[in-house]
């Protein structure tokens, strides 16, 4: 039940997608890195424990107004964790929300001989390798 268009979102344009991906990095070691790193890791941390809580409902608080090259922080602390999928999108989405790119969390799930697995992924991230072992099961809007 994969999604057939040519390009997987309907909430955002491709040239806003292509916009946020151009916009320059902010140093490594900048304010606006250090707050988005600071932002990711609590968020990260609330939707673990909100999504015990909440479940599939579970949000997360946007981001503080930064540019969008402040990116480097937010992807720094998703390297340098362990979060699960759902965590990820959870963050990524209100990341990428603020910054005028609304993306939906895609929830899949593939069948192995024995078992059943389930991932979730953001709708731009729909020609992963990983992502594309799974069938879209459901979509969670944006924040």
């Amino acid at each position: 039940m994969t999604s057939g268009s040519a390009y997987p979102s309907t909430l955002h344009s491709p040239e806003q997608m292509r916009a946020y991906r151009r916009a320059p990095l902010v140093g490594r070691w900048s304010v606006a890195s250090g707050r988005a790193a600071w932002w990711t890791w609590r968020s990260l941390r609330r939707a673990e424990r909100d999504l015990k809580r909440d479940g599939v409902h579970a949000t997360v608080t946007p981001p503080p107004s930064l540019p969008a090259g402040a990116r480097r922080g937010v992807e720094f602390v998703l390297r340098r964790t362990s979060p699960t999928c759902l965590e990820r999108c959870l963050v990524l989405q209100t990341w990428l929300a603020a910054q005028h790119v609304p993306c939906e969390i895609v929830v899949g799930v593939a069948r192995d001989a024995d078992r059943v697995r389930a991932h979730a992924w953001l709708d731009v991230e729909r020609h992963d390798a990983v992502a594309l072992g799974y069938s879209e099961l459901h979509r969670l809007p944006p924040p």
